[in-house]
C-alpha cells in the first residue's frame, strides 16, 4: 500500500511539473519582476520572453502592441535587429526582431512603457518564425498558443506572505 502511494504521489509531481513547464514555455509578456500586473500611469520595465520550442531555430519575433499601451524605448539585444511599424500618426503598432535563436535557447527583450492611465487588461500577441518558414501564433487563435495579458490595476493585489516559523527556544 505504502509502495502504491509513493508511485501515485511521484505520477501526480510528475504531472505538475510538466503542467509549469509547458504553461511556462510560450511567449510571454511580464513585469521585469515577472508580473502579470502593473498600476495605472505607471512606467514599468516589461519583458518579452521567447523560447524555441522546435527542433529549429527561431529567426524573427514580432509582437503587436495593444492598444493603449505606450512603450518608450528599448534595450538592445546583441544579434537581434529590431525594426517598428507605426501608423499614420506616428503611434507604434508593432516591433518585429530579426535574428537566430537555437533549439533550447530563449531570448528576452527589454522595454520601458508608461501604462495607460485607466484601468484595463493588455492583451500582447507574438508571432515567433521559425527557420522553415511557419509561423506561431501567440495570440489566443488556440488553447495552446495563448497571448500574453497584463493587468492594469488602481492597486496592486497583495501577495500573502507566509507567518514567520518562531526561533526554537533556547536550550
Amino acid at each position: 500500500m505504502k509502495t502504491l502511494k509513493i508511485l501515485a504521489l511521484s505520477a501526480l509531481f510528475s504531472l505538475a511539473q510538466m503542467a509549469l513547464t509547458n504553461a511556462a514555455a510560450h511567449a510571454t509578456v511580464r513585469t521585469d519582476a515577472g508580473t502579470t500586473e502593473s498600476l495605472v500611469g505607471k512606467y514599468e520595465t516589461y519583458r518579452l520572453q521567447v523560447p524555441v520550442e522546435k527542433e529549429m531555430a527561431t529567426t524573427q519575433i514580432k509582437m503587436i502592441i495593444p492598444k493603449g499601451a505606450s512603450i518608450g524605448t528599448f534595450m538592445q539585444t546583441p544579434g537581434w535587429q529590431r525594426s517598428l511599424e507605426r501608423d499614420a500618426s506616428g503611434a507604434l503598432l508593432s516591433v518585429t526582431w530579426k535574428g537566430t535563436l537555437e533549439p533550447m535557447e530563449f531570448v528576452r527583450f527589454l522595454f520601458s512603457m508608461r501604462n495607460p492611465a485607466e484601468a484595463t487588461e493588455l492583451k500582447w500577441s507574438v508571432y515567433q518564425t521559425y527557420a522553415d518558414g511557419t509561423v506561431v501564433a501567440w495570440d489566443d487563435s488556440s488553447d495552446k498558443t495563448p497571448a500574453s495579458k497584463i493587468k492594469i490595476v488602481a492597486a496592486l493585489t497583495p501577495v500573502p506572505m507566509p507567518a514567520p516559523t518562531p526561533a526554537p527556544a533556547p536550550k
